[in-house]
């Protein structure tokens, strides 16, 4: 088959190599053609894996023998009589759970399965406004009080139970189109140079800041350009960073070979010299902000979307080439970026972020979060959700993500839950000798984690047994030991005796 006759939507299996340098044919679908003067590229998508795989490959890497051809589409006439349909891939819906209310109180027994003799059953309580996610199912109402379970009572399996309500939905980048403005607001302008913030409106009368926000992408703006990778590297400080997803950089930057960033306030520059030159002017050796938590050489500092314009925006731009499933606001004004930075002799690097709403209706205590890839599988990402729960304990709220997370992010709270609620469990002690007793409430307030992240976490565990009339949570020998293990490599913990932080009432208009 002729190179011509691959065109953009067909689909057939590429040639890669997998993470054990194994060769693997995946389906694959054609998303561009780039003709040069001695051969051509496909940009391929692999339908079975994240986009961040997405590349380029030459001819001899298609097997055509099983090629399939986009199906032709029913063409929409337009005024010109031009078709405006196009090949598209097909959307793949992920399922989603919710917890879902139960009316009843449920009693729910704490058991350590080593130990069934030596001590008695301590009781969770789960509350009427929480019960277990079970996709719409609530659980049955216990007709009988919790008995002790000896070692030589069988206990039946568990009921079947849902995953953890979260699920990322990794769906295709996004153009970057103007967020959604309330009645009445006015929309500030999506143009901006590098080199200053976003104006006011133009009748010179200053636009009111949004109150809300959200960073939750819009599957309704998925085009073909915006679902491939636009920038090939980019050079931070001492890291160069390859890209895993589209990001809104100026056009004329995309056909560079290397984009390069001043690490200090996140400018981009088209060149080295540019770069070099830039550094003479640039004063910043830390990001504009306050340091509001430091211990060792790890700090954070706290920067506010409307007083750092600028900054604001270059991170989003930056951490949109890492993150699909968030769009880029220019409107930064209604968030905080907390920065988590190194320290060494040349100054504050950055290592990762999170970003959150100054008043979230929906008790959302993270927008987005991201490690940089040369800091990632170093505890860096469980350090930066630790803190974001530390600000929810000062501010006296509980907390959660905004929902979808991505792949890894998910990985990383999910391993953060559990670590954190698992300690709680293995620390349950009383000096009188009678069972100890904690809520899925209480939980809740010691943690910051919200009530219905605490149950999901739990049936993740797959904790939860059905015995007796009763609800219980067996910990097992093989749960215990995996968390003794897991808290040993854990090193990096946040020290809440070096955090310098008051919240702000941001209802008051004046704290704008």
């Amino acid at each position: 088959m002729a190179e011509a006759e691959i065109v953009e939507g067909c689909r057939l299996p590429v040639l890669r190599k997998n993470q054990d340098n194994e060769v693997e044919w995946p389906l694959a679908e054609i998303l561009s053609v780039k003709d040069l003067t001695a051969k051509k590229l496909f940009y391929v998508h692999y339908i079975d894996f994240n986009k961040r795989l997405d590349e380029w490959v030459t001819y001899d890497r298609l097997d055509l023998k099983k090629i399939q051809f986009p199906k032709k589409e029913a063409k929409t006439p337009t005024k010109n009589g031009l078709s405006g349909s196009r090949p598209s891939s097909p959307e793949r819906e992920v399922d989603g759970f919710s917890a879902s209310g139960c009316k009843q109180e449920v009693l729910l027994s704490l058991t350590a399965s080593r130990d069934l003799e030596a001590r008695k059953i301590p009781e969770l309580i789960l509350p009427p406004a929480a019960a277990p996610a079970g996709g719409g199912k609530s659980l049955p109402v216990p007709k009988r009080k919790v008995e002790v379970v000896s070692p030589a009572t069988p206990v039946p399996p568990a009921p079947e139970t849902t995953q953890a309500s979260v699920f990322p939905q990794n769906g295709a980048a996004r153009r970057p189109s103007a967020p959604a403005v309330p009645p009445g607001r006015k929309r500030k302008s999506n143009c901006l140079s590098a080199d200053e913030d976003s104006q006011d409106s133009s009748d010179g009368i200053p636009s009111a800041p949004r109150m809300t926000g959200s960073l939750v992408s819009d599957r309704s703006h998925d085009d073909i350009i915006t679902r491939m990778k636009n920038i090939e590297c980019i050079e931070l400080g001492r890291h160069r960073l390859k890209p895993w997803y589209f990001s809104p950089y100026p056009q004329e930057l995309t056909v560079l070979p290397v984009l390069y960033l001043c690490e200090f306030c996140l400018k981009y520059l088209k060149s080295l010299k540019c770069l070099q030159r830039h550094l003479t002017k640039c004063n910043l050796r830390h990001p504009p902000g306050n340091e509001i938590y430091r211990k060792g050489t790890i700090s954070f500092f706290e920067i506010d979307g409307r007083k750092n314009k600028s900054y604001s925006q270059n991170l989003c731009l930056l951490a949109k080439c890492f993150l699909d499933h968030k769009t880029l606001y220019y409107d930064t004004d209604p968030f905080l970026f907390y920065i988590m930075t190194e320290y060494d002799s040349k100054g504050f690097h950055i290592v990762g972020y999170f970003s959150k709403e100054k008043e979230s209706t929906e008790d959302y205590n993270v927008a987005c979060i991201l490690t940089l890839p040369p800091y990632q599988r170093r505890g860096y990402g469980k350090l930066l959700i630790e803190f974001s729960y530390e600000l929810s304990k000062v501010e006296g709220k509980t907390g959660t993500p905004e929902k979808p997370l991505s792949d890894l992010g998910l990985l990383s709270y999910r391993s953060y839950w559990s670590q954190t609620i698992l300690e709680i469990l293995m620390e349950l002690k009383t000096e009188t000798g009678e069972r100890p007793q904690i809520t899925i409430n209480e939980i809740s307030e010691i943690t910051s984690i919200k009530k219905e992240d605490v149950i999901s976490t739990l049936q993740y565990l797959n904790l939860i047994n059905y015995y007796k009339g009763q609800y219980i949570l067996t910990l097992s020998e093989d749960i215990v030991e995996g968390h003794e293990r897991a808290m040993l490599k854990r090193i990096l913990r946040i020290d809440s005796k070096c955090l310098h932080f008051s919240p702000k009432d941001w209802s008051k208009r004046g704290k704008w």
